[in-house]
């Protein structure tokens, strides 16, 4: 077998024990997977972006998957609707107050993978974090994965993605460990 199949192979099994530990706690709180997904997301997220079309694209899945989930969400008041003030058949989500109490008690369901994660020297984590966000970015190229909000894909990167790296936001000089995944500053 070859090395590409090998790190393949413990991607999916670090893959699998995510959504088993997500599956845990979601039985836990009467919720699936995917709300406890929409809630962190909107927890932690611009308003602008928590809506129905987008977190469809985030999560890979159906208007109609996130329209169900989001249903439930509303309806057990974790979430909320702030319509548009022009249309108002189009509206963002945000967190009630129960939405986040809740969220407290979810975030720490991959606990275990950030104990283990810390027995990691910083070289070795700073090696494993540029590897999955150029990989991450690489895929989202190939239009695998459908949204990405790293530096590399931001208007505001500057670099040449392997050490040279610079946020024309912040106008500083990033270095592999600044580089965002997930920033909420991220404009295409």
């Amino acid at each position: 077998m070859n090395i590409e199949s090998k790190i393949l192979g413990g991607l999916e099994r670090l893959s699998e024990a995510l959504k088993a530990l997500l599956w845990e706690k979601a039985k836990t709180f009467g919720i699936s997977p995917i709300q406890i997904q929409i809630l962190l997301f909107v927890s932690n997220h611009k308003r602008e972006i928590c809506n129905v079309s987008y977190l469809a694209k985030e999560f890979n899945v159906t208007k109609a998957t996130i329209s169900d989930a989001v249903r439930i969400l509303l309806k057990k008041e974790y979430l909320e609707k702030d319509h548009s003030p022009t249309d108002n058949r189009r509206y963002n989500l945000f967190i009630t107050s129960s939405g986040k109490e809740l969220v407290g008690q979810l975030e720490g369901y991959a606990d275990v993978f950030n104990k283990e994660l810390s027995s990691f020297t910083d070289q070795e984590l700073a090696n494993i974090f540029d590897t999955l966000s150029k990989l991450i970015f690489q895929l989202n190229q190939k239009g695998v994965i459908q949204v990405q909000r790293t530096c590399y894909n931001c208007k505001y990167y500057s670099g040449d993605k392997k050490e040279d790296h610079y946020c024309n936001l912040l106008k500083s000089k990033l270095s592999g460990k600044e580089i965002q995944i997930d920033c909420d500053e991220f404009e295409e």
